[in-house]
């Protein structure tokens, strides 16, 4: 478990020297599990190590987000004066989040029942 962690963790920091040092607009956790994704697509067994973890991680999901809550409240006075761009912001972020979790669904859906059908089984 320690070492699925680490590898996780070695990403996240890869990741976020990658972003640091060429400036990416993209933040330094998306570039580091867009790199783990490709390790695991070029390694399919890496997932098998890192996924009893990452299923712990999961199961704690809602814990990680009471740090960002309490920067938000820490935060509140410096949001006051931007309170509709804020607002904007949220709405936007999420309905496009939202968008695209459908369309990849959809497409991974697809992508499945293709699989699924196999010439060989047709009369």
């Amino acid at each position: 478990m320690l070492r699925a962690l680490a590898t996780l963790l070695l990403f996240q920091c890869f990741g976020e020297g990658l972003s640091y040092v060429f400036r990416l607009p993209v933040p330094g956790p998306v570039v580091g599990m867009l790199l783990l994704f490709a390790l695991l697509a070029w390694r399919p067994q890496v997932a098998d190590a890192i996924e009893p973890t990452a299923l712990e991680l999961l199961r704690h999901l809602s814990l990680l987000f009471v740090p960002a809550g309490v920067g938000i409240m820490v935060s509140a006075s410096a949001l006051r004066g931007n309170t509709l761009a804020v607002i904007v912001a949220v709405a936007v972020s999420t309905t496009l989040a939202i968008a695209v979790t459908a369309l990849v669904t959809r497409a991974l859906l697809r992508m499945q029942t293709v699989n699924a059908i196999d010439p060989e089984d047709e009369p």
